[in-house]
C-alpha cells in the first residue's frame, strides 16, 4: 500500500509525515543551521530519533533533576519516554532526523519556544 506523505511547515524548518497509523508515527524532522525546537515533553508520546544528517545538539533531562546537552552525530539514536524534557538544536549545521513515534501527535507541553508558540 502506498502511503501519503504530508509535510508541515514549522519556523524551524519542516517535518515530513511518512507514515501515521493507529499504533505509530514515522517522521522526518528537518531542521535549519541555527534553529532549535520547543522546550517540551510529552504526557504520553514516547519516541525515538536517529539522526540522518549533521549533528544534532539535544537538551534532555528531568525538571529540577539532571539537564544536559548531548551532541548526536550521524548514525546515532536517542530514546525519549515520556515526561522527559527534551529540546532539539542544530547550533552547527542543517540537521535531519528520521523519529519513529507513538501517534499521539497533539500530546506537547510547552515549557519555552522561541518562536512565541503557545504553551
Amino acid at each position: 500500500m502506498i502511503v501519503k506523505q504530508r509535510t508541515v511547515n514549522k519556523p524551524w524548518g519542516h517535518e515530513v509525515v511518512w507514515s501515521n497509523c493507529d499504533k505509530f508515527v514515522g517522521k522526518l524532522l528537518c531542521i535549519k543551521n541555527g534553529h532549535k525546537l520547543s522546550i517540551k515533553y510529552h504526557e504520553q508520546k514516547e519516541e525515538t530519533i536517529f539522526v540522518l544528517t549533521g549533528t544534532l545538539s539535544l537538551e534532555v533531562g528531568i525538571p529540577g533533576q539532571h539537564f544536559e546537552k548531548i551532541d548526536l552525530k550521524k548514525g546515532q539514536s536517542f530514546h525519549i519516554t515520556p515526561n522527559t524534557v527534551h529540546r532539539f538544536c542544530a547550533p552547527y549545521g542543517d540537521v535531519e532526523l528520521a523519529e519513529v513515534s507513538t501517534p499521539e501527535l497533539d500530546d506537547v507541553v510547552r515549557l519555552k519556544d522561541d518562536y512565541s508558540r503557545s504553551k
